[in-house]
C-alpha cells in the first residue's frame, strides 16, 4: 500500500473523476455513432464490460495504491522510441474503429452470432482482469516506460509466469474487441496492435535492463515474455 499527502490525493481524485466521467460518456458516444443507432446491444454490453471493472479498479486504487493510479494518469513518454510506438498504437485503434463503423453500416449489426459476441465480451473481461491483477501486484506499473527511485523487480503473481502479463491482458482485450462489437473485418486491423506491443516490449526491456537493478537476473529466471513455453 502506498500513501500520498491529502492535498495531492484530493487533486488526484478530481482528475480521476473527470477522466472517468469523460470515458463513461465518450465510449458509448463513439460506439453508437459507429453503429448509427442506440439499438446496438453489442455496444451497450461492451461499454458495461469496460466501465464497471474500471469503476471498481479506480475505487480500489484510490484507497489501496493512489501512487500507482497517479502513475497511470501520466501519458508523456520520455523515450523517443516509445513516443513513436504510442502514436502507432493510437493509429491502429483509430483505424480499427473506423473499420468497425464501416462494417456495421455496410454489413449490419448482426453479422457476428450473439453467442460469439458474448464469448468475446467474456474474453475482453478476462483480459481486463489480468491487467487488474497486475495493478494489484505491481505498484510500479506505470503507463509510461520509466524506472522510478526505489523501484524493485516484481517476481510474484502473474510476474512469476511471464515477464509482461499486463501486455498479455491488453492483447487479449484488443483481439476480442472487434468481435464483441460485431465486426469480423476489423479483427486483422486490431491484430496490428500485436507487433506494436512487441516493439514496445523490446524497447521497455532495454530500459529496464539498463536502469533497474536485478532485472537481468529476473529475465534469466523468467524466460517467457508473454506466453509460457512459446515466447
Amino acid at each position: 500500500m502506498s500513501l500520498i499527502e491529502p492535498q495531492r490525493l484530493k487533486a488526484l481524485r478530481k482528475r480521476v473523476i473527470i477522466r472517468f466521467g469523460l470515458a463513461a460518456v465518450l465510449i458509448p458516444a463513439i460506439l453508437f455513432a459507429m453503429a448509427g443507432t442506440l439499438n446496438y446491444w453489442q455496444g451497450w454490453l461492451y461499454w458495461m464490460v469496460l466501465i464497471i471493472p474500471m469503476l471498481f479498479a479506480v475505487s480500489y486504487l484510490l484507497r489501496a495504491d493512489p501512487e500507482l493510479l497517479e502513475r497511470r494518469m501520466k501519458s508523456h513518454e520520455r523515450e523517443h522510441e516509445q513516443q513513436i510506438i504510442v502514436r502507432l498504437g493510437s493509429a491502429v485503434w483509430v483505424a480499427g474503429f473506423m473499420v468497425i463503423a464501416l462494417d456495421l453500416r455496410l454489413q449490419g449489426l448482426n453479422q457476428v452470432p450473439a453467442f460469439i459476441a458474448l464469448a468475446a465480451d467474456a474474453g475482453v473481461f478476462l483480459g481486463y482482469c489480468l491487467v487488474l491483477w497486475v495493478f494489484r501486484e505491481n505498484t510500479y506499473a506505470s503507463r509510461t516506460v520509466e524506472v522510478v527511485e526505489g523501484q524493485k523487480v516484481i517476481t510474484t503473481g502473474a510476474y512469476s509466469i511471464v515477464r509482461h502479463p499486463m501486455y498479455l491482458g491488453s492483447i487479449i482485450m484488443i483481439l476480442f474487441t472487434p468481435i464483441a462489437l460485431g465486426s469480423w473485418w476489423a479483427v486483422p486491423v486490431f491484430s496490428l496492435y500485436i507487433p506494436v506491443l512487441i516493439w514496445r516490449i523490446f524497447n521497455e526491456e532495454r530500459v529496464l535492463l539498463r536502469d533497474l537493478p536485478g532485472y537481468r537476473e529476473y529475465c534469466m529466471k523468467r524466460p517467457y515474455r508473454l506466453v509460457p513455453y512459446v515466447w
